[in-house]
């Protein structure tokens, strides 16, 4: 599975929810699409995108909060999982991209190619709801049961080592920023 062919699969579901991606291939392909004011593109934060969701879910609960991460950010936050499980938003929704490599810092291997299982590590971390997906129709299954469930869920997408020919997105930090910051203070 490709993740542009993914995020393309959710990205009608995305229109009335809060999202959070993180750096790199994530952010370029799902701008590639069509950027709103609802998409934060968490850059030069790696690690960091499932935090900053935490905080929005914890502080909006009235909105479900969507974060885009890829496996080797996850990976270099593990704690992150924890934080999550420990405060269980049930507006949250994690989708971790596992393309078992760095793509967007030379494709370099992550601990996922050699076995590592983020879905495994965030159900003993405390995420009660778990799910792997190989396929679109996997992974679109689970992110429709994960909307519907209104529970905190982490779902690991396994796809393709292949991006977008660039991994910087067209608007810039400053502008996404504040135009995200305007969105959440009139939703």
């Amino acid at each position: 599975m490709k993740r542009l062919d993914a995020l393309r699969a959710i990205y009608s579901f995305l229109e009335d929810r809060v999202v959070v991606t993180i750096m790199g291939a994530v952010a370029a392909e799902l701008q590639s699409i069509g950027h709103r004011a609802n998409f934060f593109y968490l850059q030069h934060a790696m690690g960091l995108a499932s935090s900053m969701g935490l905080g929005i879910a914890l502080t909006r609960p009235d909105r479900q909060v969507i974060v885009l991460d890829g496996d080797g950010s996850v990976l270099m936050n593990l704690g992150g999982l924890t934080t999550l499980a420990r405060y269980r938003p049930r507006n949250l929704v994690h989708v971790v991209f596992d393309n078992e490599s760095l793509l967007s810092v030379g494709g370099f291997p992550t601990a996922t190619s050699t076995g590592t299982d983020l879905a495994a590590i965030a159900a003993a971390a405390g995420v009660r709801r778990t799910a792997t997906a190989r396929t679109l129709d996997e992974f679109r299954g689970a992110f429709d049961e994960a909307i519907a469930a209104r529970d905190l869920t982490t779902i690991v997408a396994k796809v393709d080592a292949v991006g977008p020919s660039k991994y910087v997105t067209e608007l810039s930090l400053l502008e996404n920023r504040f135009a995200f910051q305007r969105y959440l203070a009139i939703i």
